[in-house]
């Protein structure tokens, strides 16, 4: 899928210039092996809309997408595998990837910081973090994943590169492809996205707009 080696490409040169050379070492290496699905969802999305085009600076919202995207995932891993407590000299030091996680969420967040797609942005941390505080009480949460916050930030990147605004229907459809793929971590773009996802996202951005600013969770019924 070409839309995924623009993704990927996107997501590294956005960090290329990171130090020093251990860190850039290792967010490259997440980046090389990190599922682009959000990154392949913005540019896709930008061309769902129905009559517009590409706009400027899409790779620069494609790539602050993926790299929201693998700081938290990264996080939560970390949180999850808690590596610090474990002693193996033949990895790589477990603060180096904390370290990692911050640099990309904040890279991330300043190619979208100006953008239609800012506000998506800090809501997904948002949602985020109330997850997984929740998750370390032990109750139920009722916070999005940290996928079906992040599809939903990359339509509304990729619908908004074209000046125009993000079609609720097609925020609600983020949500519920996220939610219906399961548990993470995401694979690849052909296994998490239908085959006639680009179909599927112009007749979904081509709907009518409902009332409201924040997408729901409706079941992915287009798989």
């Amino acid at each position: 899928m070409e839309e995924a080696d623009r993704a990927r490409a996107a997501a590294r040169e956005a960090v290329r210039d990171v130090e020093p050379a251990d860190l850039r070492a290792a967010i490259d290496e997440r980046l090389a092996e990190g599922s682009v699905v959000p990154g392949v969802l913005v540019l896709l999305s930008a061309r769902a809309v129905p009559g517009q085009a590409e706009g400027d600076g899409l790779a620069d919202r494609t790539a602050g997408v993926q790299l929201v995207y693998e700081g938290l995932a990264l996080t939560r891993e970390l949180v999850e595998s808690e590596p610090w407590l474990v002693s193996d000299a033949s990895d790589q030091p477990a603060d180096l990837h904390v370290l990692a996680a911050d640099v990309l969420v904040a890279r991330g967040f300043r190619l979208l910081a100006r953008t239609d797609a800012a506000a998506a942005a800090v809501h997904t941390v948002r949602e985020f973090g109330r997850e997984r505080t929740d998750a370390a009480d032990g109750v139920e949460s009722s916070a999005r994943s940290l996928e079906a916050s992040v599809f939903d930030l990359a339509v509304v990147a990729g619908a908004t590169a074209t000046g125009t605004e993000t079609p609720r229907a097609l925020r609600q459809y983020a949500v519920g492809l996220a939610d219906s793929w399961g548990t993470p971590p995401l694979g690849d773009p052909a296994d998490v996205l239908p085959e006639t996802i680009e179909d599927v996202l112009a007749r979904v951005a081509g709907a009518p707009a409902a009332d409201g600013d924040d997408a729901v969770r409706p079941s992915a019924t287009d798989h």
